[in-house]
């Protein structure tokens, strides 16, 4: 079950519709819903304290580029 968290308001909604091209798909348009979502998501993990600082991040991606 979606949390209030997971839920969008009519707001947000018809904003990003505005930024959209003239015509669109359904898909694309969920799909900028769904990464807009997690990037606000990532943003307030940020704000929280959460998540890896520059250096952190650069160790951890380091190990996967090799």
């Amino acid at each position: 079950m979606p949390t209030s968290e997971d839920k969008l308001n009519k707001k947000t909604v018809l904003e990003r519709i505005k930024d959209m091209p003239e015509r669109f798909t359904v898909d694309e348009l969920l799909e900028r819903m769904v990464v807009l979502r997690k990037v606000e998501r990532g943003m307030a993990e940020l704000d929280a304290g959460k998540g890896l600082n520059p250096s952190q991040a650069r160790k951890k991606l380091g190990k996967w580029l090799k």
